[in-house]
């Protein structure tokens, strides 16, 4: 099987000829765009033999009323109004699209990288001081959900227009990259950003889920949609209906487990590696041996094996990544 058949085969439920593997990682802020962003890209499929690429999307959404980019009070919150999705960030994310679905053309699927309407409001919230690494374990005081939790309180409708205009761009920026060549968006979305004890119960499905399932909607046409649980999710089951191809979240340190979920979980299952933990201490063993105890979690199901999410490019050993590529090679098929 080549690399498309292989991802089609687990997709259909049926048997490949060996499991698919991809990974993904920050590749810095000189890569973020331009000829620098594509072939970073390329060169990590062809370092590892990657059997499908995801496009990291680590610039800024825009927001030209203030200098900083930052929303400060409820009068910015109000500013925010629905773009095109091709202009400025989204322009250039498109034109490396293009460039790597020509590159890649026939041998590979592309899924694309967009974060959830909230995802994308709470990075407004301040100024960047982690959007190249990995997420951190466990949920920690953070001044972008304090602000967001006082807007809730002080101008909720203005915060439901925020979103809204939001998830409007990331409709029309869902549909430009599949026309761009991707395959698929890859749509990281995360609850316990929202129903928190400060905001309350129930927030999530009363105001973000439908957004959520707008954007997917306008990827419709898609033929290799992932869903991203990230975080440690408060209902994996809510996520559990969306409309993917593919679910991925960090079985490993966030939860479920994979055989939790195997036998409910419709879309395919891709994970199994602790992005946070075996990649960045483990031995190459480790690693391999993680990889076989997912397998044998998915109780016969085939699996696209990858981390739970994002890892340190600079913590985590060459060897390590190489095992997870290796480790498939030695298994046997469910």
């Amino acid at each position: 099987m080549d690399k498309i058949e292989r991802i089609s085969a687990v997709l259909a439920g049926q048997r490949p000829d060996r499991l698919p593997v991809s990974f993904w990682y920050h590749f810095g802020p000189e890569a973020v765009s331009g000829p620098k962003a594509i072939e970073a890209h390329i060169r990590h499929v062809e370092t590892y033999d990657l059997d499908f690429l995801k496009v990291m999307a680590d610039a800024r959404y825009p927001f030209p009323h203030r200098g900083d980019g930052i929303i400060q009070d409820v009068v910015d919150l109000d500013r925010l109004a629905p773009m095109r999705g091709d202009e400025d960030i989204f322009g250039r994310h498109l034109d490396v699209l293009r460039a790597l679905s020509r590159r890649f053309s026939g041998e590979l699927r592309i899924t694309t990288t967009l974060f959830n309407s909230w995802s994308v409001l709470r990075r407004l919230m301040a100024s960047d001081i982690d959007v190249h690494g990995p997420p951190t374990r466990g949920r920690i005081a953070d001044v972008r959900d304090e602000k967001l939790t006082r807007f809730l309180r002080e101008a909720p409708e203005v915060l439901a227009r925020a979103l809204a205009a939001i998830t409007e761009t990331l409709t029309h920026f869902a549909r430009n990259c599949l026309a761009a060549g991707a395959d698929g968006i890859y749509l990281s979305v995360r609850d316990d950003w929202v129903d928190t004890p400060e905001n309350g119960s129930g927030l999530y499905d009363r105001l973000v889920r439908d957004g959520d399932l707008q954007i997917l909607g306008a990827a419709a046409g898609g033929t290799f949609n992932i869903l991203h649980v990230c975080g440690k999710p408060l209902d994996f089951a809510r996520f559990g209906g969306y409309p993917v191809h593919v679910v991925n979240w960090a079985d490993r340190i966030g939860g479920p487990r994979i055989a939790e979920v195997a036998s409910w979980l419709r879309p395919a299952i891709c994970g199994g590696v602790d992005n946070l933990g075996t990649l960045v201490t483990g031995t190459a063993g480790d690693v391999q041996r993680e990889v076989a105890d997912a397998v044998e979690q998915a109780g016969g199901r085939a699996i696209i094996i990858t981390p739970g999410c994002t890892f340190d490019g600079h913590a985590v050993p060459v060897a390590n990544l190489h095992a997870m590529r290796q480790a498939v090679d030695r298994l046997a098929i469910p």
